[in-house]
Protein backbone atom coordinates (compact mmCIF):
# COMPACT_ATOMS: atom_id res chain seq x y z
CA UNK A 1 0.00 0.00 0.00
CA UNK A 2 1.31 3.30 -0.67
CA UNK A 3 0.28 5.97 1.85
CA UNK A 4 0.05 9.28 -0.56
CA UNK A 5 -0.03 12.41 1.88
CA UNK A 6 -0.80 15.67 0.36
CA UNK A 7 -0.91 19.17 2.52
CA UNK A 8 -3.86 21.66 1.34
CA UNK A 9 -4.83 24.75 1.71
CA UNK A 10 -7.80 27.06 0.83
CA UNK A 11 -7.02 29.24 -2.56
CA UNK A 12 -8.74 29.60 -5.44
CA UNK A 13 -6.31 26.71 -7.31
CA UNK A 14 -7.11 24.21 -4.57
CA UNK A 15 -10.18 22.83 -6.52
CA UNK A 16 -8.65 22.21 -9.94
CA UNK A 17 -5.35 20.67 -8.40
CA UNK A 18 -6.81 18.55 -5.92
CA UNK A 19 -9.01 17.59 -8.72
CA UNK A 20 -6.36 17.07 -11.59
CA UNK A 21 -4.36 14.85 -8.57
CA UNK A 22 -7.54 12.70 -7.78
CA UNK A 23 -7.74 11.63 -11.51
CA UNK A 24 -3.52 10.22 -11.41
CA UNK A 25 -5.05 8.64 -8.34
CA UNK A 26 -7.69 7.02 -9.44
CA UNK A 27 -5.44 4.84 -11.91
CA UNK A 28 -2.91 3.36 -9.05
CA UNK A 29 -4.11 0.66 -7.20
CA UNK A 30 -3.40 -0.06 -3.73
CA UNK A 31 -3.13 3.99 -2.63
CA UNK A 32 -4.42 5.56 0.38
CA UNK A 33 -4.64 8.89 -0.05
CA UNK A 34 -4.27 11.27 2.76
CA UNK A 35 -5.19 14.60 2.45
CA UNK A 36 -4.56 16.91 5.05
CA UNK A 37 -6.18 20.07 5.56
CA UNK A 38 -4.65 23.39 6.86
CA UNK A 39 -7.73 24.66 8.13
CA UNK A 40 -9.31 24.38 11.94
CA UNK A 41 -12.23 21.66 10.55
CA UNK A 42 -12.24 20.38 7.63
CA UNK A 43 -13.13 21.72 4.14
CA UNK A 44 -16.84 20.25 2.86
CA UNK A 45 -15.95 20.70 -0.60
CA UNK A 46 -12.13 18.89 -0.36
CA UNK A 47 -14.19 15.96 1.15
CA UNK A 48 -16.33 16.39 -1.80
CA UNK A 49 -13.53 15.86 -4.35
CA UNK A 50 -12.53 12.73 -1.82
CA UNK A 51 -15.88 11.17 -2.31
CA UNK A 52 -16.32 11.63 -5.62
CA UNK A 53 -13.04 9.79 -6.18
CA UNK A 54 -13.67 6.40 -5.00
CA UNK A 55 -10.05 6.03 -3.28
CA UNK A 56 -9.36 5.31 0.27
CA UNK A 57 -8.85 8.16 2.13
CA UNK A 58 -8.17 10.01 5.19
CA UNK A 59 -9.54 13.66 5.60
CA UNK A 60 -7.56 15.87 8.38
CA UNK A 61 -7.75 19.35 9.56
CA UNK A 62 -4.27 20.83 10.53
CA UNK A 63 -3.82 23.58 10.77
CA UNK A 64 -0.63 26.04 10.66
CA UNK A 65 0.40 27.24 14.47
CA UNK A 66 -0.19 31.18 15.04
CA UNK A 67 3.04 32.68 13.83
CA UNK A 68 2.13 36.37 14.25
CA UNK A 69 5.73 37.58 14.78
CA UNK A 70 7.56 35.52 12.04
CA UNK A 71 7.77 37.09 8.45
CA UNK A 72 4.88 35.36 6.07
CA UNK A 73 7.75 34.33 3.65
CA UNK A 74 9.42 32.56 6.41
CA UNK A 75 6.65 30.70 7.71
CA UNK A 76 6.32 27.39 5.51
CA UNK A 77 3.38 25.82 4.15
CA UNK A 78 2.36 22.33 4.76
CA UNK A 79 4.51 21.43 7.78
CA UNK A 80 1.50 21.38 9.89
CA UNK A 81 0.04 18.89 7.60
CA UNK A 82 2.85 16.35 7.02
CA UNK A 83 2.84 16.29 10.56
CA UNK A 84 -0.92 15.38 11.16
CA UNK A 85 -0.20 12.63 8.77
CA UNK A 86 2.85 11.21 9.91
CA UNK A 87 1.06 11.40 13.48
CA UNK A 88 -1.90 9.43 11.88
CA UNK A 89 0.32 6.72 10.05
CA UNK A 90 2.33 5.98 13.21
CA UNK A 91 -0.97 5.15 15.08
CA UNK A 92 -3.08 3.30 12.19
CA UNK A 93 -0.49 1.75 9.95
CA UNK A 94 2.52 -0.95 10.29
CA UNK A 95 3.80 -1.69 6.32
CA UNK A 96 3.80 0.26 3.23
CA UNK A 97 5.40 3.47 1.41
CA UNK A 98 5.02 6.51 2.60
CA UNK A 99 5.35 9.53 -0.29
CA UNK A 100 4.77 13.48 0.09
CA UNK A 101 2.69 14.34 -3.16
CA UNK A 102 1.81 17.96 -2.84
CA UNK A 103 -1.33 19.21 -4.74
CA UNK A 104 0.71 20.99 -7.00
CA UNK A 105 2.49 18.37 -8.30
CA UNK A 106 1.84 16.12 -11.75
CA UNK A 107 3.03 12.31 -11.05
CA UNK A 108 4.03 9.68 -13.92
CA UNK A 109 1.90 6.89 -13.10
CA UNK A 110 5.36 5.28 -13.55
CA UNK A 111 6.55 6.63 -10.21
CA UNK A 112 4.21 4.30 -8.29
CA UNK A 113 5.27 0.59 -9.42
CA UNK A 114 8.73 2.45 -8.71
CA UNK A 115 8.57 3.29 -5.15
CA UNK A 116 6.50 0.84 -4.33
CA UNK A 117 10.00 -1.20 -4.22
CA UNK A 118 11.30 0.75 -1.31
CA UNK A 119 12.70 -0.67 1.67
CA UNK A 120 14.27 2.01 3.24
CA UNK A 121 14.52 5.10 1.37
CA UNK A 122 14.06 5.63 -2.22
CA UNK A 123 15.37 9.07 -4.19
CA UNK A 124 14.54 9.92 -7.52
CA UNK A 125 14.74 13.51 -9.92
CA UNK A 126 11.80 16.01 -9.53
CA UNK A 127 11.54 18.73 -12.37
CA UNK A 128 10.65 21.89 -12.39
CA UNK A 129 13.17 22.92 -9.49
CA UNK A 130 14.72 26.30 -9.31
CA UNK A 131 17.39 27.88 -11.01
CA UNK A 132 18.29 24.33 -12.18
CA UNK A 133 15.07 22.78 -13.61
CA UNK A 134 15.61 19.67 -11.74
CA UNK A 135 16.81 18.36 -8.26
CA UNK A 136 18.17 15.07 -8.44
CA UNK A 137 20.52 12.39 -6.33
CA UNK A 138 23.91 12.02 -8.76
CA UNK A 139 24.22 8.28 -8.96
CA UNK A 140 27.55 5.94 -9.35
CA UNK A 141 28.19 2.69 -10.04
CA UNK A 142 24.08 2.27 -8.73
CA UNK A 143 24.99 4.79 -5.49
CA UNK A 144 24.26 7.79 -4.62
CA UNK A 145 27.19 9.89 -4.45
CA UNK A 146 25.78 13.42 -4.16
CA UNK A 147 23.40 15.78 -4.99
CA UNK A 148 22.54 17.97 -8.11
CA UNK A 149 20.42 20.91 -6.57
CA UNK A 150 20.18 24.84 -7.16
CA UNK A 151 20.23 25.14 -3.00
CA UNK A 152 22.55 23.32 -0.75
CA UNK A 153 23.56 24.86 1.75
CA UNK A 154 24.61 23.25 4.56
CA UNK A 155 21.85 20.33 4.18
CA UNK A 156 22.77 16.86 4.10
CA UNK A 157 20.15 15.90 2.14
CA UNK A 158 19.30 18.71 -0.40
CA UNK A 159 16.27 16.67 -1.88
CA UNK A 160 12.92 18.05 -3.05
CA UNK A 161 9.72 17.10 -0.88
CA UNK A 162 8.54 15.22 -3.74
CA UNK A 163 11.84 13.57 -4.80
CA UNK A 164 12.06 10.65 -2.00
CA UNK A 165 9.96 8.00 -0.71
CA UNK A 166 10.35 5.99 2.78
CA UNK A 167 9.35 2.47 4.09
CA UNK A 168 6.56 2.76 7.00
CA UNK A 169 9.05 0.79 9.08
CA UNK A 170 11.67 2.81 8.42
CA UNK A 171 9.50 5.61 10.00
CA UNK A 172 11.24 6.93 13.22
CA UNK A 173 8.95 7.24 16.00
CA UNK A 174 9.71 10.90 17.11
CA UNK A 175 11.35 12.14 13.56
CA UNK A 176 9.39 15.07 12.91
CA UNK A 177 9.74 18.23 10.56
CA UNK A 178 10.45 21.35 11.28
CA UNK A 179 9.10 25.17 10.86
CA UNK A 180 12.52 26.17 8.91
CA UNK A 181 11.94 27.50 5.31
CA UNK A 182 14.23 24.80 3.20
CA UNK A 183 15.05 22.84 5.76
CA UNK A 184 12.18 20.57 6.18
CA UNK A 185 13.30 18.36 4.48
CA UNK A 186 17.02 17.73 5.40
CA UNK A 187 15.66 17.66 8.93
CA UNK A 188 13.24 14.78 8.79
CA UNK A 189 15.53 12.77 6.99
CA UNK A 190 18.16 13.14 9.23
CA UNK A 191 16.28 12.62 12.21
CA UNK A 192 14.76 9.67 10.52
CA UNK A 193 18.43 8.26 10.79
CA UNK A 194 19.43 8.11 7.63
CA UNK A 195 22.35 8.21 5.74
CA UNK A 196 22.90 8.91 2.16
CA UNK A 197 24.65 5.17 1.38
CA UNK A 198 21.32 3.76 2.51
CA UNK A 199 19.71 5.56 -0.11
CA UNK A 200 17.99 3.60 -3.33
CA UNK A 201 17.96 5.38 -6.65
CA UNK A 202 14.60 4.65 -8.61
CA UNK A 203 13.84 6.00 -12.15
CA UNK A 204 16.78 3.98 -13.88
CA UNK A 205 19.51 5.28 -11.73
CA UNK A 206 18.55 8.99 -11.46
CA UNK A 207 18.06 9.73 -15.38
CA UNK A 208 14.17 9.94 -15.60
CA UNK A 209 11.62 12.30 -14.52
CA UNK A 210 8.66 10.68 -12.79
CA UNK A 211 7.24 13.72 -11.10
CA UNK A 212 7.47 17.33 -11.89
CA UNK A 213 6.45 20.41 -9.73
CA UNK A 214 4.21 21.84 -11.63
CA UNK A 215 3.23 25.51 -9.44
CA UNK A 216 -0.09 26.11 -11.10
CA UNK A 217 0.00 30.65 -11.69
CA UNK A 218 -1.08 31.94 -8.66
CA UNK A 219 -4.91 33.67 -8.89
CA UNK A 220 -6.32 36.42 -6.32
CA UNK A 221 -9.58 35.69 -5.36
CA UNK A 222 -12.11 38.00 -6.84
CA UNK A 223 -14.30 40.19 -5.05
CA UNK A 224 -17.74 41.30 -6.54
CA UNK A 225 -20.30 43.47 -5.73
CA UNK A 226 -23.81 41.70 -5.31
CA UNK A 227 -26.57 39.97 -3.28
CA UNK A 228 -25.98 36.06 -3.53
CA UNK A 229 -29.67 35.79 -1.40
CA UNK A 230 -31.91 38.07 -3.73
CA UNK A 231 -30.19 36.22 -6.48
CA UNK A 232 -31.20 32.90 -5.24
CA UNK A 233 -34.84 33.96 -5.27
CA UNK A 234 -34.50 35.98 -8.21
CA UNK A 235 -34.80 34.62 -12.93
CA UNK A 236 -31.00 34.22 -12.10
CA UNK A 237 -31.10 31.22 -9.87
CA UNK A 238 -28.60 29.15 -11.92
CA UNK A 239 -26.18 32.23 -11.88
CA UNK A 240 -26.55 32.63 -7.97
CA UNK A 241 -25.88 28.62 -7.23
CA UNK A 242 -22.94 28.70 -9.47
CA UNK A 243 -21.83 31.99 -7.80
CA UNK A 244 -22.41 29.93 -4.40
CA UNK A 245 -20.08 27.18 -5.91
CA UNK A 246 -17.29 29.27 -6.62
CA UNK A 247 -17.57 31.11 -3.44
CA UNK A 248 -17.16 27.96 -1.41
CA UNK A 249 -14.11 27.03 -3.54
CA UNK A 250 -12.55 30.10 -2.90
CA UNK A 251 -12.41 31.64 -6.01
CA UNK A 252 -14.45 34.51 -5.72
CA UNK A 253 -16.61 36.16 -3.53
CA UNK A 254 -19.60 37.85 -3.94
CA UNK A 255 -20.56 40.79 -0.88
CA UNK A 256 -23.26 43.43 -1.54
CA UNK A 257 -20.76 46.19 -0.29
CA UNK A 258 -18.29 46.75 -2.26
CA UNK A 259 -15.96 45.13 -5.20
CA UNK A 260 -15.93 44.82 -9.35
CA UNK A 261 -19.73 45.81 -10.80
CA UNK A 262 -19.98 42.82 -12.64
CA UNK A 263 -22.39 42.58 -14.88
CA UNK A 264 -24.42 39.79 -17.23
CA UNK A 265 -25.35 40.61 -21.14
CA UNK A 266 -28.94 40.36 -21.65
CA UNK A 267 -29.62 39.48 -25.08
CA UNK A 268 -33.48 40.43 -26.67
CA UNK A 269 -34.80 40.05 -29.94
CA UNK A 270 -34.25 43.18 -30.25
CA UNK A 271 -31.39 45.48 -28.42
CA UNK A 272 -28.80 44.01 -25.87
CA UNK A 273 -28.44 45.18 -22.18
CA UNK A 274 -26.77 44.62 -19.29
CA UNK A 275 -27.63 43.77 -15.29
CA UNK A 276 -25.25 44.05 -12.96
CA UNK A 277 -24.89 41.30 -10.43
CA UNK A 278 -25.72 44.12 -7.77
CA UNK A 279 -29.78 44.92 -9.58
CA UNK A 280 -30.20 41.02 -10.06
CA UNK A 281 -33.43 40.82 -7.70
Amino acid sequence: MIYFVTPTYPRPEQTPELIRQAHTLMHVPRIHWIVADDKYKCSRHVLGILRRSGLPYTHIASPKPNMKKVPEWLVPRGVSNRRAALDWIRQFVTEGVIYFGDDDNTVDLELFDEIRTTKGLSMFPVGLIKEYGVSSPVVRDGKVVGFFESWTYNRKFPVDMAGFALNVKSLNPTATMPYKVGFIENEFLKESGFDIENIEPLANNCTKVLVWHTKTEKNTPRILKGNLKAMANSRYQNLGKLLQELQKMDVLKVTPRNGTEAAVKLYHRDRKSFLFLADMV
